[in-house]
Formats: C-alpha cells, structure tokens, sequence
C-alpha cells in the first residue's frame, strides 16, 4: 500500500468532513442568501466529492484487506464485490452507491432549488463515482449511483428501468446486459413520460448524459457480450496478473 496516498485513510478523513460540509451549507446558504451561482459552486462540488466516495474498495479493504482494484474487472462497484467478496458484502456498497446519487441530488434540491441544478449534481455524483478523486480517477462503471439519481428526479421512470433490468440479469446471468438494457430503457421512459407532462424534460439530460457515460464504462462488457466471453452472475472473480 503507498504509504503517500492511502485511499482507505483519505476516504474515512474525508467522510465526516462532507457529512459536516453538506450540512453546514445547506444553513448557511439559507441564512446568507448568496447569488445562484455560488450555490450551484457548493451543491456541485459536494455532489462530485459525495460521488467519489469509495464505498466498494474501502469496504473491501477493511474487511478482506485487499484492493478491489487488483481483482476481478478492476471496478470497485457492486458487481466486482458481488464476485469478489460476495452477496451481503455487495448489497451493503449496492445499498451505499445508490445513496450517493440519491445524497447529491438531494442536497441541490436543497441548496439550488431547480431540476437543472439536481442534474447536474446527480451527473457530478456519477462523474464521482466512476472517476473518484480518493482512488487516482479508478472507481465504478455508475448504475448504482445513476439509479440512486434517477430514483429522486424521476421514480416512475426508475421504477420501470429496475422491472426491465430484472429478468434480463436473472434469465441471462449477465448482470452488464441487464444494466446497459435498463439504462436504454430508462432513457426512453423518462423522455416519454416528459413528453407526457409527467416530469421536468431538462431530467432528459441526465438520463441521456448519464446513459451514455454509463454504458461507455461498459464498453468491455459489450465486446465480451458480442464474442460470447462476458462473465456470468456467480462467476468468481481472479487477481488480476
């Protein structure tokens, strides 16, 4: 472990200083009044340090004492703790993720108070995520966290996006497939529904920008998918030489 730049010790210094971070700017921002651009500054940069959050390789490291990142895909989301340190491991950093998306999101509802600061603070948390400053830019590939977004703006569309995902992942193992086939469906809900009236059309931009930013880290996926080598649900993940 590089005794310079350790991720576990940076993570757990920072977190209850967003925790406190986030708290105190959502009074003092009441209390000072300041113009919109300042609270989009606090509500983003909260929402893109919220994001990078490690919660897979820290969680990893305390308990097993190894670096995610030297194992199975090298992500440090619940996919690669689900085959590296198995099913509650990974519903305790899935359950972690989607807080993320969900906490930023919800902090520029309440600092910002418009649909186009909760997106581009839910872009920043996934951003976050899958390029986190506490681990050199290496983290995730986003579904958790996008979702955990998505699940705030708009949870009808996220609800329909979760029923698509489900039986693709269950009846074809490939947990990738079903992400990128309830990440396309996401897409088309929401765009739907806002033609509908249902929801803000600006949330079109996060689930078009978020979804193409989640299934770009997916590209590998969809190359093994396409030659028939993606790793199934259940497969073990191997050190990675």
């Amino acid at each position: 472990m590089n005794r310079v730049f350790n991720p576990t010790v940076l993570c757990v210094v920072s977190l209850p200083l967003l925790v406190a971070g986030g708290v105190a700017a959502v009074f003092a921002l009441d209390a000072l009044d300041p113009p919109r651009f300042y609270r989009y500054a606090v509500a983003l940069v909260l929402a893109y340090f919220i994001g990078s959050i490690p919660w897979g390789y820290w969680l990893m490291h305390w308990r097993r004492g190894i670096d995610l990142r030297e194992w199975g895909s090298g992500r440090t989301g619940m996919t690669n703790v689900l085959r590296t340190g198995g099913g509650k491991m990974a519903a305790v950093v899935l359950l972690l993720d989607l807080g993320k998306g969900l906490a930023a999101v919800i902090l520029a509802r309440e600092v910002v108070g418009d649909t186009a600061g909760e997106v581009a603070a839910g872009l920043l948390a996934l951003v976050g995520h899958n390029w986190p400053v506490f681990l050199a830019f290496r983290g995730g590939r986003g579904i958790a966290t996008g979702f955990g977004g998505l699940l705030v703006m708009a949870p009808i569309a996220a609800g329909i996006a979760a029923i698509a995902f489900l039986p693709v992942a269950l009846l074809s193992r490939y947990l990738s497939l079903g992400s990128i086939v309830g990440v396309i469906v996401a897409v088309g809900s929401l765009l739907a529904l806002a033609w509908l009236g249902m929801y803000s059309a600006i949330y079109g931009w996060y689930v078009v920008i978020g979804g193409a930013i989640i299934i770009w880290q997916h590209r590998d996926n969809i190359q093994r998918l396409m030659q028939g080598t993606e790793r199934r649900l259940g497969a073990p993940a191997a050190r990675i030489d």
